[in-house]
């Protein structure tokens, strides 16, 4: 039997992520219960995408101690601010406003568009400082972890490229465009990721051997589970941050009068950050039935394989949460995001993927946190199986989980 190598992908949706880190630390929680020997991550392959990027590269430079890169990561989203991300002060948003302003009005004249609505000089100090890329081939030589991804847009040709360093070579992987390389990851290839775009800055890049601009990797991800499927995993977790039921984060309720900026803006986001997911999990369903019915002989010869997926995503809807922590935004901050109608509740939407403040990611947190512990029992029966994917053993008083069946989806496309 093939060793059994577990995924995490996490989601981008700027500072929504925060609730991955609250069902990252449920799960932590969760593994210290049930086997409180074993310390390295649960995951040995690890993808992220535009903020999510940031944690996964955070979890993975710690794998050998889940605990304690959960709890560092826990401990920074518990005490965020936005001027930690972006420059929030006045003179800050009143230098970027200025340029904007002034590309409006005589950009003509000016011959130099501004790059971004919001300077990020912040979060890029930030990550160089905190996240220690350089841990990764330690991971990989101590066998805690195989692989890290983060994927991002190329704004100069168009294509969605998944960036990973693995333990092991792996052929890189191109479809339709789409490719996959291999390189020593870096703090640009995070923020590159990350780079919401028209918000913060494109971030370039090398991309086989000539410079590219690079944004946010949510852009155009059609097929956010492959990665992990190239990179070996025979089971992936999904932790997503938008709200499953309603989709675009929308109660479905009439909004009267002429939307916004701030209206149109939430929405656009929200194409951005949530399509890709659901359509892809539909798409690798369908594969996954078609699979399980054929012969095993036929299957093997195929080169397809189930995967078996679980997904965990807010429970609530993140707008709602929002709405109530807009007044903690810096006021220089708040009044950029009133001018385009996004400092009220029908622009919260907007609001929530800049409102990285610690009482809205604190709510986030604990807002995953319970939603991990909801799915406990599914959670259990993923920690309990070895490298072989066999069930462990644990205290017999406690009994041992039953194993999961494989019908969940796949990505035999990838």
């Amino acid at each position: 039997m093939a060793a059994e190598r577990t995924g995490l992908v996490l989601m981008g949706g700027g500072a929504r992520v925060a609730y991955q880190v609250g069902v990252l630390s449920g799960i932590a929680a969760i593994q210290r219960d049930i086997l409180p020997h074993r310390k390295a991550v649960p995951f040995q392959i690890v993808c992220g995408t535009s903020a999510g990027a940031i944690n996964a590269a955070a979890l993975a430079v710690h794998a050998e101690d889940f605990q304690l890169g959960t709890t560092r990561l826990a401990a920074v989203w518990r005490q965020f601010h936005a001027g930690q991300v972006f420059r929030a002060d006045s003179l800050g948003v009143a230098r970027t406003g200025a340029r904007w302003l002034s590309a409006l009005a005589i950009g003509w004249a000016l011959r130099r568009s501004p790059r971004a609505l919001l300077d990020w000089t912040p979060l890029t100090g930030m990550l160089r400082e905190s996240i220690r890329l350089d841990r990764l081939p330690e991971m990989f030589a101590n066998g805690t972890l195989c692989a890290l991804s983060v994927t991002a847009l190329s704004y100069s040709s168009g294509k969605h490229v998944t960036f990973y360093q693995s333990a092991a070579p792996i052929q890189p992987w191109k479809r339709s465009l789409r490719l996959a390389r291999a390189v020593p990851l870096t703090v640009d290839h995070l923020l590159a990721s990350s780079s919401i775009p028209f918000l913060f800055p494109a971030v370039p890049l090398e991309l086989d051997g000539a410079q590219e601009y690079f944004g946010d990797g949510s852009m155009r991800q059609i097929a956010p589970l492959s990665p992990p499927i190239h990179l070996g995993a025979t089971r992936i977790l999904v932790i997503g941050a938008a709200h499953a039921q309603y989709g675009l984060d929308s109660s479905g309720e009439r909004i009267a009068g002429y939307p916004s900026l701030a209206q149109i803006g939430g929405q656009a986001l929200a194409s951005v950050f949530i399509d890709g997911l659901s359509g892809d999990l539909e798409r690798l369903q369908h594969i996954n039935r078609v699979l399980h019915h054929l012969p095993e002989a036929e299957r093997a010869a195929s080169g397809w394989r189930e995967i078996e997926t679980l997904v965990i995503s807010p429970s609530q809807r993140i707008e709602p949460i929002a709405a109530r922590h807009l007044s903690q935004l810096p006021r220089a901050t708040r009044a950029l995001l009133g001018a385009i109608g996004a400092d009220t509740a029908r622009g919260a939407a907007f609001a929530s993927y800049l409102l990285f403040e610690s009482g809205y990611t604190q709510e986030l947190m604990a807002l995953g946190e319970a939603d991990a512990m909801a799915q406990r029992d599914a959670i259990e029966r993923w920690l309990m199986v070895d490298g072989d994917g066999r069930p462990l053993a644990r205290d017999p008083a406690q009994g041992v989980p039953q194993a999961t069946s494989a019908v969940a989806a796949g990505d035999g496309a990838a």
